[in-house]
């Protein structure tokens, strides 16, 4: 197999775990030149750090460490309190391990969870890179948790109540996601893989609906959360997504959205990536390379990003 690029084969990768309250955090290690600033990289609310991996395979030479979060993946046994400040707290635990400030980069709610954990702690990381997410919008008070995750989220939250006969019905499942369906390949089939748990015919995902939705609630409605973002100290990128969680048009964010949001744009640099999605946004090459230019501090490249964007896929997931 090779990387995202071509040509150069995969980064191998080494499964290693961190002491945090309650048990061990698991965490994906990619190794990486020794000169090379570390990164963390946080993965989304039901996801696990191999979503992660083509972004690594990107980053060929930087050290890469990404946490299966409280709850998920190989951290499955973890227990609550769940909520976004225990993720904060094994962030900085995984942190202080490392032998220099390293980079802080998440996704989705994994951004939230980074601008919160960089907010509270500047002093742990060298700088931020927010990807499709971290800028949250007041929900109403009394929304339903449940049915706006369900609404967002889609395939990924019904799966948490369903089970599985075989690894193969798994991937069935997501193959024909309309967000997904293009990046196909083993680096998601070994992505799904480690979310299940079980014994067929009774295979489930890892993740743990109580944590789900007490971090969904976070994101949503929690005070601290959503003022994060405004009182962040460090250099911070935010990259966001054109299209959404199911390939739709309605994306999370759009221009008219963020300059609305009152960004203290002097200290956080605000780009959308070109014919992505919520999830292609680390899956895509030319989104893959947008997001290593950030993690790098290189400059934007100039041009065209992205080939000519093909239709949205229609339809739903089986």
């Amino acid at each position: 197999m090779t990387g995202p690029s071509g040509g150069a084969p995969a980064r191998a990768a080494r499964e290693t775990s961190v002491q945090v309250a309650g048990g061990p955090l698991a965490v994906t290690h990619w190794p990486g030149e020794p000169s090379a600033e570390p990164v963390i990289a946080l993965h989304g609310i039901t996801a696990n750090g191999l979503f992660l991996a083509p972004l690594a395979q990107e980053l060929a030479g930087t050290p890469i460490h990404a946490p299966d979060l409280r709850g998920r993946g190989a951290s499955r046994d973890l227990p609550g309190p769940y909520g976004l400040a225990a993720h904060v707290a094994d962030v900085v635990a995984l942190a202080d391990t490392l032998d220099r400030r390293p980079v802080l980069l998440g996704h989705s709610m994994g951004a939230f969870i980074g601008a919160l954990a960089a907010a509270d702690h500047p002093e742990r990381f060298s700088r931020l890179v927010l990807v499709d997410g971290g800028l949250g919008f007041p929900s109403p008070p009394g929304t339903d948790v449940d049915a706006v995750l369900e609404a967002v989220i889609g395939p990924a939250m019904r799966r948490l109540s369903m089970t599985f006969p075989d690894r193969e019905s798994y991937h069935a499942f997501f193959r024909d996601h309309p967000a997904l369906a293009d990046h196909w390949g083993p680096e998601l089939r070994a992505y799904f893989d480690r979310d299940l748990v079980g014994t067929p015919p009774e295979l489930r995902s890892s993740c743990s609906v109580d944590a789900v939705r007490l971090d969904g609630a976070d994101v949503l409605t929690g005070p601290e959360t959503l003022a994060a973002i405004h009182r962040l100290a460090l250099p911070t990128t935010l990259l966001w997504a054109e299209r959404g969680l199911l390939n739709q048009p309605e994306a999370l964010y759009d221009e008219a959205r963020i300059e609305a949001a009152g960004l203290d744009r002097k200290l956080i640099t605000v780009a959308g990536v070109p014919d992505t999605n919520h999830y292609s946004i680390l899956l895509a090459p030319h989104a893959l390379r947008a997001v290593a230019e950030a993690v790098l501090r290189r400059p934007p490249r100039r041009g065209p990003a992205a080939p000519p964007a093909t239709p949205p896929r229609s339809g739903g997931c089986r």
